[in-house]
């Protein structure tokens, strides 16, 4: 006689469900805390027990995380995302800047091919929040200004995959943005807003060759940093903001 879940199962089945799309369609987002225990069997109409135990298998997926003291927050938009985010926490910083750049040249090209006049103005608002971030020497808002400029790109390409793929990559790339903001970089590295401009008016102009090249150069500088710092950051001088450090 083959096995068959329980009413209890089918029910913690359904409010994971629930939370999943929650996530997924934006209403809780990634960095942001869920709803306290007694909020969501209120809200769900279940028991402590399902609500626990829906919220202990998104945990273990990757998709919730728990902080002791302090709640549960959302850590990756889906179980794909979690897997990336667990796979890129081994990775070495240049190998997900590799990985990047690799997406974020052909978002580029196809961005440069298919914009909208208000692709466009998303990418002139974040460049110019990106900017306002680094003159105030925000890092936390230069860093979430940055991937909200290179999100942009992804999403005036006009692919969903590829959309998908990067937002998928990008929540897991904040962790190591976060630990590539102490990496001993010039501040001409670290700003790069020659090079962002350079790919928001060549995606304007429609040049999709311009656009790709700016890309590449864009993560290009900053892995060749990576790769082999400048002598005086070697013998430990380090070239910060006035206020704070910053890097995309």
């Amino acid at each position: 006689m083959p096995l068959r879940s329980t009413a209890r199962t089918s029910l913690v089945d359904l409010v994971i469900e629930q939370m999943e799309r929650l996530i997924t369609e934006g209403e809780w987002e990634v960095g942001a805390k869920i709803p306290a225990e007694p909020v969501l069997v209120e809200q769900l109409d279940v028991g402590r027990n399902t609500v626990r135990e829906a919220v202990r298998a998104l945990v273990h997926t990757g998709m919730l995380e728990p902080r002791q003291g302090d709640g549960t927050y959302v850590r990756a938009s889906s179980d794909f995302g979690a897997a990336v985010q667990r796979r890129l926490r081994r990775a070495e910083h240049l190998e997900a800047y590799e990985v990047r750049a690799s997406l974020e040249r052909d978002a580029a090209r196809y961005a440069a091919e298919r914009r909208t006049d208000e692709d466009l103005a998303a990418l002139r608002g974040a460049l110019a929040e990106r900017g306002r971030a680094w003159d105030r020497g925000d890092v936390a808002a230069f860093i979430d200004a940055d991937m909200r400029f290179h999100r942009a790109v992804a999403a005036a390409a006009h692919n969903s995959v590829l959309a998908e793929l990067y937002e998928h990559l990008s929540d897991a790339l904040r962790a190591t943005l976060q630990a590539v903001v102490g990496t001993p970089l010039p501040d001409a590295v670290r700003h790069q807003l020659d090079a962002h401009t350079a790919i928001v008016d060549a995606i304007e102009a429609g040049d999709a060759e311009a656009a790709e090249r700016a890309a590449l150069a864009h993560l290009t500088e900053a892995m060749n940093a990576l790769r082999e710092p400048p002598a005086e950051h070697r013998a430990g001088i380090r070239h910060t903001h006035p206020e704070g450090d910053a890097h995309a």
